[in-house]
């Protein structure tokens, strides 16, 4: 009994076994069929969405095949990266990586929120505002000095910092030198002798005698040894180094006077702007102690000396002050504009890309091709970037999303082989992309291993 149970075990597994052996090669053999049955032409390939294009054929001959990871560099066969785990991609010539530029379709343009501004041609109003302070006019500066030797008499109550009058008195001298010579000279007029007479006047002079006070002395026939010294000309007391009792030599600086009926604005102007400084130039200040008033003004001179720090220049334009509103400290603030009237070729600013070698900007083309193109720049003149070279008017360029564009461009290789590749009247473009992320070389070709 034991012995036909066990009989029919064995034939139980043997029976399974030969069952499952003829069902894996009846599967195998209908997975073949069915695979041959797929006809080849409707087979495909899925392409990035990047690249603009959903399905495309296997009749479709890539360009190069090349790392997503890395693409800069290309292969002339499929296979394996040499730098990633992964397979490379082919690159075909309409994905939008042709020598023309970039190509990206509408709706990822859209999400990128790329934005498009015309190329113009036009005159340009350049105003720069300019700040700085009022300081005083330093070629309205009167010294007051001693002409002969002699003893301070009297200070008049003046003080540095003091407004004054111009004849003001300032200080009264007491030169005794000058007693000798007014005696002899009035004996001269005593006798007549017109000779004598202009000889000892000469003398006077020459001891430093002022012309009204020898006409004093002859008017009323007595000497006079102490003169007052009046303030040349109006404004304010720089300095005053003189007291009662001191003894002056000749030649001493008793006073320092700045004159106060023109005054300086000092402003500093960038480099870039100093065709805006013309010398001669009329000019329109605005004080922050006036609010709503205007100086007119005219630019004397560019000071030579640049501003190292700031990079800046220095002006100076100088102030008519006829009531003395205007005081040194000041601040104040500047408007210059251009006269030029030539029509430019300009850019909006924002859509000017500068990498410190090469100035790029995106050129929209048609069918959602972006060009990168080098252009060479002028001047910015309020948001807008005059254009010297590299495009023409018309063109659209990208204004927001350049970066974006430069991103998608890089990932299919495209700026590496813009070398040769440029718009109708623009320069060539530099190897490289705008961002400078790859040497200036051309790519090397190579076979995936």
């Amino acid at each position: 009994m034991n012995g036909a149970r066990h009989n029919w075990i064995v034939l139980s597994v043997a029976a399974a076994a030969v069952l499952a052996a003829v069902s894996a090669g009846g599967g195998y053999w209908f997975a073949r069929r069915g695979s041959a049955s797929i006809n080849p032409a409707h087979s495909a390939t899925i392409m990035s969405s990047s690249d603009g294009i959903g399905v495309e054929g296997k009749d479709r001959k890539p360009l190069y095949w090349y790392d997503p990871m890395v693409p800069n560099q290309h292969f002339d066969k499929p296979g394996k990266s040499p730098f990633m785990d992964m397979q490379l991609v082919p690159q075909y010539a309409d994905a939008g990586g042709g020598e023309g530029g970039v190509k990206i379709d509408p709706s990822i343009v859209q999400n990128l929120g790329v934005r498009l501004t015309p190329v113009e041609r036009g005159t340009l109003s350049r105003p720069l505002d300019a700040f700085g302070s009022i300081t005083f006019n330093q070629r309205n500066v009167a010294v007051v000095q001693a002409r002969t030797n002699g003893f301070v008499a009297r200070v008049y109550a003046r003080a540095p910092g003091d407004v004054i009058r111009r004849e003001a008195p300032l200080v009264d001298l007491l030169v005794p030198e000058w007693a000798g010579a007014q005696t002899e000279f009035l004996a001269m007029l005593k006798s007549g002798d017109r000779e004598l007479v202009a000889a000892a006047q000469q003398r006077l002079l020459l001891l430093g005698m002022p012309a009204d006070l020898i006409a004093s002395i002859e008017a009323s026939r007595q000497p006079r040894t102490t003169v007052t010294v009046r303030a040349p000309l109006g404004g304010v007391i720089a300095s005053l180094e003189v007291r009662e009792g001191m003894t002056v030599a000749s030649g001493a600086t008793m006073a320092r006077i700045n004159g106060l009926a023109t005054v300086w604005l000092e402003a500093a102007l960038p480099e870039a702007a100093a065709e805006l400084a013309p010398v001669g130039k009329t000019v329109e200040a605005h004080l922050t102690a006036y609010p709503g008033e205007s100086f007119k003004g005219r630019l004397i001179a560019v000071l030579p000396e640049a501003n190292t720090e700031t990079r800046t220049l220095r002006v100076r334009i100088e102030l008519a002050n006829p009531n003395g509103r205007l005081r040194p400290g000041m601040f104040a603030q500047v408007r210059l504009e251009s006269g030029d009237q030539t029509p430019h070729l300009y850019v909006a600013s924002e859509s000017v890309i500068r990498t410190g070698t090469r100035t790029v900007v995106v050129v929209a083309g048609a069918q959602g091709r972006f060009v990168p193109t080098q252009v060479q720049t002028g001047g910015d003149v309020d948001g807008k970037t005059i254009i010297l070279r590299g495009l023409t008017e018309g063109q659209k360029v990208v204004a927001s999303g350049q970066f974006l564009i430069d991103s998608e461009a890089s990932l299919k290789g495209v700026l590496t082989r813009l070398g040769g590749s440029k718009p109708e009247g623009s320069p060539p473009l530099d190897n490289g992309s705008m961002r400078d992320r790859v040497p200036d070389r051309q790519p090397a070709r190579g076979s995936a291993r």
